[in-house]
């Protein structure tokens, strides 16, 4: 079973800020944050496919805010799907 996660909000998106490693905030459904240690904020949906775990880039934060990733992470699911 799933775990259950807590959708992201736009202040936690707002306020994270690059550690010594790159780190990954989650947003559920497959999607996430991916915060660099350069401080680059890159949004990912992660899926499997017949097996095997793929990976999309959707886009880097501020330019997509994370109702668009949302909005993004939905069409990228109903195509694969």
């Amino acid at each position: 079973m799933p775990k259950r996660i807590l959708p992201l909000t736009d202040i936690q998106v707002n306020k994270s800020r690059p550690k010594d490693k790159n780190f990954s905030l989650f947003d559920g459904g497959g999607l996430y944050l991916l915060i660099t240690t350069t401080g680059g904020k890159l949004w990912r949906f992660k899926y499997r496919f017949e097996g095997k775990e793929k990976l999309i880039a959707l886009g880097a934060y501020p330019d997509i805010s994370l109702l668009e990733a949302r909005e993004l992470r939905q069409e990228a699911r109903n195509r694969v799907m």
